[in-house]
């Protein structure tokens, strides 16, 4: 029993003297407490005909000024109609609000393909704040229709 309380002690002491002599750079590996980085989704079209989810990540420069947001995601098709029956394909898309209050589109997809999904993924720069909603889309269609609520997916007030 003492044998196994001494060796105990001496990795539990080995242990914080390695730690204690490493410098304080191997610590900084972690991620800003600026940087965020969350789940999306699921977000569906009207009557859940197409869906979409993923993860966006958000990582700011050094100064706390600028950043860079990757999203990450799957894009479901679920109408099993053929074309000829009403069938439409799924699409996603996303708007972005940049540091001055200005909305633009940032990307969009159009996946035709039921019952399988494609994944996408994108970079956008210096964002406030980013939604994303799913429509579904015609074959041959540069309109989408069926769109769902948009969803708020990333905004520099939810760090």
């Amino acid at each position: 029993m003492f044998k196994k309380l001494a060796i105990g002690t001496l990795a539990a002491a080995a242990t914080t003297a390695v730690a204690l002599s490493m410098p304080a750079a191997a610590f900084a590996a972690s991620p800003q407490a600026d940087d965020f980085s969350s789940h999306w989704g699921p977000v569906y079209a009207k009557h859940f005909q197409a869906k979409a989810e993923g993860n966006v990540e958000v990582n700011w420069d050094d100064d706390g000024e600028s950043n860079e947001v990757h999203v990450r995601g799957k894009l479901w098709d679920r109408d099993n109609r053929s074309y000829d029956e009403g069938g439409k394909c799924a699409y996603v898309r996303f708007q972005a609000e940049d540091f001055d209050g200005d909305w633009s589109p940032v990307f969009w997809r159009k996946y035709c393909g039921y019952p399988s999904f494609q994944r996408f993924h994108f970079e956008e720069n210096d964002v406030q704040t980013l939604r994303v909603q799913v429509c579904q889309i015609g074959l041959n269609s540069k309109f989408p229709t069926k769109c769902g609520r948009w969803d708020y997916i990333y905004t520099n007030e939810s760090e």
